[in-house]
């Protein structure tokens, strides 16, 4: 028997989350998807995640929402990273950090579990501890309870890292694959060692835009060098996933495919929830002073 696994790059702002409302359950009946993992670290306002949309990730069929870099930029998901093991943060963050970086969870048929772990590079990024020995750390404590279906995520700004990561774990990871930069990348295969791999899935959200954010917005920063809101856009939603089929016994990946999935863009014009996040404090100190 083989498990059916289907990992979800960068859900980012309203035009995400609706794609994964009106397709993903679907998806997952269609594929006969035993697990799904998701990063959600951009799903709030392009920065962030809520409880509220944590609940709703769940409802559409989420199994794990992993966290990068962003992971506590909502302070009121706080208290679910400490609480659920269906939520997940890097795990090469200081152990002080609130929260796990990696959780084992059981398939949608409650048959088999599953290692789900996550760590952010260190090039152009944060000063993470090294990802290399937090995730041989993981290995070793996933090892001790028998989990040998293993799913990586390398959250990092370079191609580099993602793909050395890749090669880190082939043949001891069952999938490893690379989020952060928003663009998906065309390398999915299946490496020697039979770990299933690509270098970035890419963001679920409006790719007419730039990463994610209006292009009106941002080309005027880059321009011109003044301060903008990089709001989020909303037009052309589009999700790249990897669906991968793995062995259950051996945890070896069997096959690879990616999947493109084309969404509506969301009425009317952008929420609160995709307003940048700065903006939206400062405008309610503004209307605190008014008061």
């Amino acid at each position: 028997m083989a498990l059916n696994i289907l990992c979800i790059g960068d859900v980012v702002g309203k035009a995400g989350r609706n794609l994964l409302a009106d397709h993903l359950p679907r998806m997952i009946s269609e594929l006969s998807v035993d697990l799904v993992v998701c990063n959600a670290e951009n799903a709030a306002g392009g920065s962030g995640l809520t409880p509220q949309i944590f609940s709703k990730l769940l409802n559409y069929g989420v199994d794990v929402v992993t966290l990068g870099d962003h992971c506590f930029r909502k302070g009121e998901i706080v208290q679910q990273m400490k609480e659920s093991d269906r939520l997940i943060r890097p795990a090469n963050l200081p152990p002080e950090a609130a929260g796990s970086g990696w959780t084992v969870v059981p398939t949608k048929s409650d048959e088999h579990k599953v290692g789900v772990v996550i760590v952010c590079g260190q090039m152009n990024m944060a000063n993470h501890n090294s990802p290399w020995t937090c995730v041989d750390e993981v290995f070793e404590e996933m090892s001790d309870q028998d989990v040998a279906v293993r799913v990586v995520e390398m959250h990092a700004e370079t191609t580099s890292e993602k793909v050395a990561m890749g090669w880190h774990c082939n043949g001891r990871a069952s999938v490893v694959f690379g989020t952060h930069t928003h663009v998906p990348t065309a390398d999915y295969e299946v490496l020697d060692g039979g770990t299933a791999f690509i270098s970035d899935l890419g963001m679920t959200g409006p790719y007419d835009s730039i990463l994610g954010r209006r292009k009106d917005r941002v080309l005027r920063f880059m321009t011109t060098g003044m301060p903008q809101r990089f709001d989020v856009a909303v037009d052309d939603p589009r999700s790249y996933m990897l669906l991968a089929k793995i062995d259950e016994r051996t945890g070896k990946a069997l096959g690879v495919e990616q999947i493109v999935v084309h969404g509506e863009a969301p009425e009317g014009n952008v929420d609160a929830d995709d307003m940048e996040p700065s903006y939206q404090r400062r405008r309610q100190k503004w209307a605190d002073k008014k008061r």
